[in-house]
């Protein structure tokens, strides 16, 4: 790595707050229960707070944050309440389908993007869907990352960016930084700790990583005719990032990172993914400037 995208790095880094992520993942919450009987209250608890996959002490802490609803108090009461099946749901309330919770969980977080890592750090069925989105959502950015740069003439406020593009002088500069902050979203998220002297050995790997980007990066792809090397570009630093993002999950869940072949198995399904994210955002930029 160069010594000038090792200071872009440094300098993006002292910019990169783990506390705000942390503050994020702290926030207070109240959720509300709406139910007609005991039986559909402790179905809705139990959903949220799995007695087999929750300590006594997490579900203690956990089921402080959860009331029983009555569907008559002011909006802004609960955060969110959850309603059993057949019954009429508050404004900000979402009707929990038993056979189906995982809609409900998709419908609330779609609805309640602040919420994501506070409801995924106290309730377990949130936890895997945020990570989820983290990991998608931060390659999708670094792909598109990738195309901007080697297209001066697209305006940057196209695309929903963490940071101004101009601040970074190199893409693996803005890879690196953000598949950190993508490792400190997936340990909020994940109820671990988040910082940088907790996260040390996490950043440790993502930096090393990014020789490996940059040496591929300059071999494969460069700023070449409007699309001719665009895609291939893009659809590196998608599956690049996917892959530290898979790992950074398994290791929170489980302890232990990717195999080298989940790895490989992993980038190539994540490549194929990236190359039609850049696929559709270049067929965008190109109407946009034929109209």
């Amino acid at each position: 790595m160069s010594l000038q995208v090792f200071k872009e790095i440094r300098a993006a880094v002292a910019n990169l707050d783990p506390a705000e992520v942390q503050a994020a993942a702290d926030r207070p919450l109240r959720i509300g229960l709406l139910a007609a009987s005991e039986r559909g209250f402790a179905a809705m608890k139990e959903f949220l707070l799995p007695s087999e996959k929750v300590s006594e002490r997490k579900r203690a802490e956990g089921a402080a944050l959860l009331d029983r609803a009555l569907g008559s108090e002011p909006p802004d009461h609960f955060d969110v309440v959850l309603c059993e099946q057949g019954l009429p749901c508050p404004r900000n309330g979402y009707t929990f389908f038993a056979g189906q919770p995982e809609e409900t969980v998709c419908e609330v977080l779609a609805a309640h993007d602040e919420l994501a890592l506070a409801l995924a750090r106290n309730f377990p069925p949130f936890r895997q869907p945020v990570v989820d989105r983290v990991i998608h959502n931060v390659s999708k950015e670094n792909a598109l990352f990738s195309v901007v740069t080697a297209l001066p003439d697209v305006v940057p406020s196209i695309l929903e960016l963490p940071w101004a593009i101009g601040e970074f002088a190199s893409d693996t500069a803005f890879l690196t930084i953000n598949q950190i902050r993508m490792a400190f979203l997936i340990a909020a998220a994940s109820d671990k700790p988040v910082g940088y002297s907790l996260q040390k050995a996490e950043i440790a790997t993502i930096m090393t990583g990014a020789f490996g980007w940059r040496a591929l990066a300059r071999e494969l792809v460069g700023k070449i005719p409007f699309g001719g090397g665009l895609i291939p570009k893009g659809a590196i630093a998608f599956p690049g990032t996917y892959v530290v993002g898979l790992g950074l999950d398994r290791l929170h869940r489980l302890g232990y990172g990717l195999s080298s072949a989940e790895r490989r198995d992993s980038y190539q399904v994540a490549f194929e993914r990236g190359k039609g994210i850049v696929e559709l955002v270049l067929r965008g930029i190109k109407s946009g400037n034929a109209a």
